[in-house]
Protein backbone atom coordinates (compact mmCIF):
# COMPACT_ATOMS: atom_id res chain seq x y z
CA UNK A 1 0.00 0.00 0.00
CA UNK A 2 1.63 3.34 -1.23
CA UNK A 3 0.46 6.50 0.89
CA UNK A 4 1.25 9.90 -1.31
CA UNK A 5 0.94 13.55 0.57
CA UNK A 6 1.23 16.50 -1.28
CA UNK A 7 2.22 19.87 0.46
CA UNK A 8 -0.59 21.78 -0.18
CA UNK A 9 -3.58 20.18 1.38
CA UNK A 10 -1.34 19.81 4.74
CA UNK A 11 -0.46 23.85 4.50
CA UNK A 12 -3.71 24.46 3.65
CA UNK A 13 -4.98 22.45 7.00
CA UNK A 14 -2.38 23.83 9.01
CA UNK A 15 -3.25 27.23 8.42
CA UNK A 16 -6.92 26.72 8.79
CA UNK A 17 -6.16 25.68 12.22
CA UNK A 18 -4.04 28.72 13.21
CA UNK A 19 -6.67 31.07 12.10
CA UNK A 20 -9.03 29.05 14.27
CA UNK A 21 -6.99 29.47 17.30
CA UNK A 22 -5.28 33.08 16.24
CA UNK A 23 -7.51 34.94 13.90
CA UNK A 24 -5.24 38.14 14.36
CA UNK A 25 -2.88 36.12 11.83
CA UNK A 26 -5.67 35.75 9.18
CA UNK A 27 -3.85 38.40 6.55
CA UNK A 28 -0.39 37.11 7.48
CA UNK A 29 -1.34 33.47 7.11
CA UNK A 30 -3.85 34.37 3.79
CA UNK A 31 -0.83 36.31 2.38
CA UNK A 32 1.63 33.83 3.29
CA UNK A 33 -0.93 30.93 1.61
CA UNK A 34 -0.95 32.76 -1.47
CA UNK A 35 2.55 33.40 -1.82
CA UNK A 36 3.10 29.74 -1.82
CA UNK A 37 0.50 28.34 -3.71
CA UNK A 38 2.49 31.33 -6.34
CA UNK A 39 5.55 30.01 -6.35
CA UNK A 40 4.41 26.52 -6.39
CA UNK A 41 2.36 27.26 -9.73
CA UNK A 42 5.42 29.95 -11.02
CA UNK A 43 8.29 27.38 -11.16
CA UNK A 44 5.91 24.45 -12.02
CA UNK A 45 7.04 22.38 -8.67
CA UNK A 46 5.12 19.26 -8.05
CA UNK A 47 4.18 19.52 -4.56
Amino acid sequence: MNITLSLTPIVSLIAGILILVMPRLLNYIVAAYLIFIGVVGLFNLSV
